[in-house]
């Protein structure tokens, strides 16, 4: 007589499920944006401080960079701090998606969407 209803509680489990990961996937998307690192270029006369969703948020200048006649290599190394910065957010992004995906029993090395 309920011969359909193992799938259709299967599906609800499913969508319960894919609820949880949407939830979770939030979660994760509001840590990344608490969690910072910081890129640097010339030993540390430049330093970005970028979230781990790759938004910089800050920007620390040894004034010693800023000679006049210097202005493409202080432009380049301010450069170099951001993009260095931005690389190591898209790292520690990728680490803390690779953690969620292990806690909901996803397989290692398994994207989630974004």
């Amino acid at each position: 007589m309920f011969k359909g209803m193992g799938g259709l509680g299967d599906m609800a489990g499913m969508m319960k499920k894919a609820q949880e990961m949407q939830t979770k996937m939030g979660e994760m998307q509001d840590a990344l944006s608490a969690i910072t690192v910081t890129g640097e270029s010339g030993a540390g006369l430049v330093k970005a401080t970028a979230t781990a969703k790759g938004e910089l948020v800050g920007l620390d200048i040894d004034p010693s960079i800023f000679v006049p006649s210097e202005k493409e290599m202080a432009e380049d190394l301010i450069l170099a701090a951001i993009k260095d910065a931005q690389a190591r957010a898209s790292e520690r992004s990728q680490q803390e998606m690779g953690k969620m995906a292990e806690g909901l029993g996803l397989p290692p090395g398994m994207k989630l969407p974004f």
